[in-house]
């Protein structure tokens, strides 16, 4: 259900969650949860879906954290689906969110959905430096030891005559790019071209499920 591999020095594990875990740090990182985007959805009169996608997330979301009993947790942005959903979640889930910070270190980091502060525990910072990685939203082209999120990357393959379909990470010498951890969230295969641009030749997809299975990167 994870792998591990190593970007600029640190020794990372991906895990099949979509969550990155950093054991030296006791730091658990993941991206785009989108917290409250079935409620913005029925507010807009858009696609209808099942209201309990904030309630999935945040459930596995505290699965990842009792497993490796994480010290510090970075939601690397658009953490909830626009500003108005952050302080429209519903009592239970504003519960969930108190008892998951309660002892540890929190640090939300901005998101184009989610530009400003919310009204919640935690530090909200636009990016975080731990030892040689970066931590922000959306990549620098320019930056190494960078760890972001925004793309929703996905992963399409053919196996043994099967599709196979997955958010993935990916991960060259420079950088790491999280899948989107939220449910119903939607993805950008790897294909497109602001991911080719983004990701060095070499490039690998680590493909999230119950087996987390590293992939060259399709282009």
């Amino acid at each position: 259900m994870e792998h591990a591999f190593s970007l600029a020095g640190a020794s990372l594990v991906a895990l099949g969650s979509g969550a990155l875990w950093w054991p030296e740090h006791r730091l658990l990182c993941v991206s785009d949860l989108h917290l409250g985007k079935s409620v913005r959805l029925a507010k807009l009169g858009g696609s209808a879906l099942p209201p309990y996608d904030s309630r999935e997330t945040l459930s596995r979301l505290s699965d990842d954290i009792d497993r490796t009993g994480a010290a510090m947790v970075i939601c690397l942005g658009d953490s909830f689906d626009d500003l108005e959903s952050a302080a429209g979640l519903p009592d239970p889930e504003l519960r969930r969110i108190s008892r998951l910070q309660a002892g540890r270190r929190w640090i939300w980091i901005e998101g184009n959905h989610d530009p400003g502060p919310v009204s919640l525990g935690g530090m909200h910072l636009g990016e975080l430096t731990v030892g040689p990685l970066t931590f922000r939203h959306i990549a620098d082209p320019a930056a190494s030891a960078e760890v972001s999120g925004h793309f929703h990357p996905k992963v399409h393959l053919r196996m043994r005559g099967h599709s196979l379909s997955r958010p993935a990470f990916l991960l060259d010498d420079r950088r790491l790019v999280l899948p989107a951890y939220g449910s119903f969230t939607g993805g950008l295969r790897s294909t497109d071209r602001s991911l080719t641009e983004l990701m060095r030749p070499g490039a690998l997809a680590l493909l999230t499920g119950p087996t987390v299975l590293a992939v060259p990167m399709p282009r």
